[in-house]
């Protein structure tokens, strides 16, 4: 399963080679270009038929959040920064693999037996924690790790029940996995996939692909917060798991264009394909930045449901996964000129 593959392959912001190697692999049958670009995004382009003369974008994010080795002590830790957005209360305890040679180590903290009343209630700040390897000293920690070396966690994909999966990083190898299979397909129009990296660090990756490409419309493929579960207030969640692709009407970086919207819902309903609107205001995508490329273009975001992103596990649905490359195929078949027209 690519999935699998895609989620165990580490590719930190700024560090995502193993990623691409193993996306360029799997979709270079399948397209008609493929190609890097200087900051590191895997572009490819799948030829349309000629009948719709449009350039459209598809991009989802090959990085993952994760730590960066800041400083080795005179005892042989680890001192660590956060590439990317991090809770601090997963940390502790958590085991990571270290640099290119995948040194594993685990995330240190004072033991229960030896903490104060107050501490027990207290997060810890990750500038109090360290990734210790079992090295006795720093010159034997310098042997195999450096300062700048990227930290992952260390999981192994799984199945669960109920065609439910647990892996890390399925922000975003959940929509590159939905991405290469939307390219086995061709379009009535040009289709540029794109798979960005740095988006964890600022959307960085999107903006210069966006620029170069200059599409006509554009679609961010993502994984998002499922946060479906128990509360003790009745609130709605963000998106749920089971639901089916969550669509954005707007989040943090973007208001999605409203047309492109119509189009996603009225191609979910022709083909009984459950769906679910994003909570809106949460969190931001690649649309974020392509939105604003050269002179705008009409962007949008579906997203597959997921139970705890940016920590060392995440849970998804196969069914709202196979749901999302459905409803996208169906809506990219149904896309035409007008519209990328406001009303």
């Amino acid at each position: 399963m690519l999935l699998k593959e895609l989620s165990e392959a580490r590719g930190v912001s700024g560090s995502e080679e193993k990623v691409r190697e193993i996306i360029r692999e799997h979709i270079g049958p399948h397209v008609d270009q493929i190609s890097v670009d200087s900051i590191g995004n895997l572009i490819a382009l799948k030829k349309g038929d000629g009948s719709i003369p449009l350039k459209v974008m598809l991009a989802a994010h090959m990085d993952e959040v994760g730590l960066m080795v800041t400083h080795i002590d005179e005892k042989g830790y680890l001192h660590f920064g956060f590439v990317g957005g991090i809770d601090e209360r997963i940390l502790p305890g958590k085991r990571v693999l270290v640099g290119e040679k995948a040194i594993p180590g685990v995330i240190g903290l004072k033991p229960i037996h030896l903490l104060k009343e107050e501490e027990r209630s207290q997060v810890v700040p990750a500038d109090r924690l360290v990734i210790d390897i079992g090295a006795g000293d720093k010159a034997s920690a310098e042997k195999v790790v450096q300062v700048g070396d990227y930290a992952t966690f260390d999981v192994a994909f799984r199945e669960l029940g109920a065609r439910r999966v647990m892996g890390k990083a399925f922000d975003d190898r959940a929509g590159c996995a939905v991405l290469a299979e939307l390219v086995k397909e061709r379009y009535p129009f040009d289709l540029y996939a794109v798979f960005t990296v740095q988006e964890e660090v600022g959307l960085r990756g999107a903006k210069v692909a966006a620029y170069a490409i200059e599409p006509d419309a554009a679609f961010s493929i993502e994984g998002t917060v499922a946060d479906d579960l128990p509360k003790e207030k009745d609130v709605s969640p963000t998106t749920k798991l089971g639901h089916g692709p969550a669509i954005t009407l707007m989040d943090r970086t973007f208001v999605a264009f409203h047309p492109l919207v119509r189009l996603l819902v009225e191609s979910a309903e022709a083909e009984g394909i459950p769906y679910q609107f994003k909570q809106p205001l949460v969190g931001g995508t690649d649309s974020g930045a392509i939105h604003l490329t050269r002179k705008g273009v009409p962007s949008a975001t579906v997203a597959v449901p997921c139970r705890y992103i940016h920590s060392p596990a995440s849970i998804l649905s196969l069914d709202d996964f196979e749901n999302t490359i459905r409803l996208m195929k169906a809506t990219l078949m149904r896309l035409r000129p007008e519209h990328l027209k406001l009303e």
